[in-house]
């Protein structure tokens, strides 16, 4: 019953997330607002939606655990499977704007989340502080964007708006409050399927955050990922991949830590962390050699994964 739950809402987390996005992107246009901003704020924000739905709901219920499981795990998966399966799949491009820009970012945005749970827990103003580095992520995908725009005359489609939707404003308010209730629904069972099986496990609800709940809220990910991969459209892989975990971060972690302070898994400061920092690390010479992701390193990438999931559930 606990990973019927689970499943169900999962699908329902990422239908609605899915259906959110649509309904305000088409609103948004609809009111004349930019596509570039629309792309930009909404739509980057809505790929992370899952993640930050699901961590926000496990901190207000007392499994910091899980909230900053998930995001670790999430992180951890995106990088390492979701990137090595793309790899695997057709090999990568790698654009300038995504060494000299997007990588240093998540590095930093990954330090700063380390280092603020270092001493064990991540407090209010730590969380203040991710939160405000989403504000200026924005600021400087915008700045970015209206240059390549003006450089290359580049569509706002390119960003990844989908054409809006030809529906009637009545159902697209409608359709913002009924998947704004999935979301809300979807983590909840989501959220308790999850905490059921850790302790039909006997194990932390930190360990199912990185393996169960990060694996389920990547599968947007994967699935984006995959498909883009097909279409030899690699700047949009590695831009949406590198662009969640930037967001997992800001958004996620910070929304969950500003509200209440969130005790830190000693496993997570001594492991965890290290992991994430180190698949991060490892994209750069990756990246830089020959700027391309060739299969090979992409099944370096997944094996990378395999072996930290084998860690944890041994340890476990």
């Amino acid at each position: 019953m606990s990973l019927l739950l689970l499943i169900l809402g999962l699908i329902v987390l990422v239908i609605s997330g899915d259906w959110l996005v649509r309904c305000a992107s088409s609103l948004a246009i609809r009111a004349s607002i930019p596509p570039v901003i629309v792309g930009l704020t909404i739509v980057s924000i809505g790929t992370s939606a899952p993640e930050v739905i699901a961590s926000v709901r496990a901190a207000l219920e007392g499994n910091p655990g899980i909230a900053i499981g998930n995001v670790i795990g999430s992180n951890i998966a995106n990088i390492a499977l979701i990137l090595g399966i793309a790899a695997l799949v057709q090999p990568l491009v790698v654009t300038r704007s995504i060494i000299r820009s997007d990588w240093p970012v998540l590095m930093i945005a990954s330090l700063l989340f380390a280092g603020f749970a270092w001493d064990g827990a991540l407090e209010k103003w730590e969380g203040g502080i991710l939160c405000a580095g989403t504000v200026v992520m924005l600021i400087m995908l915008h700045f970015r964007t209206r240059k390549s725009q003006e450089n290359e005359g580049s569509d706002a489609f390119d960003l990844g708006v989908e054409p809006p939707l030809e529906k009637p404003l009545v159902w697209l308010f409608a359709g913002i409050g009924i998947s704004s209730a999935g979301l809300y629904f979807g983590s909840e069972w989501f959220i308790a399927g999850a905490r059921d099986l850790a302790l039909q496990a006997g194990v932390s609800d930190h360990v199912i955050g990185l393996t169960a709940v990060a694996f389920g809220t990547s599968i947007p990910e994967l699935v984006a990922s995959v498909v883009a991969a097909l279409k030899r459209e690699s700047d949009i892989v590695l831009g949406n991949l590198i662009g969640s975990n930037i967001f997992n971060i800001f958004l996620a972690v910070g929304v969950s830590s500003s509200i209440l302070e969130l005790p830190v898994d000693p496993r997570a400061i001594s492991d965890d962390f290290w992991w994430m920092l180190a698949v991060a690390a490892i994209l750069l010479p990756m990246m830089l050699h020959r700027r391309l992701v060739h299969r090979w390193k992409g099944l370096i990438l997944v094996a990378t994964y395999g072996v930290y999931i084998a860690l944890v559930v041994s340890q476990a």
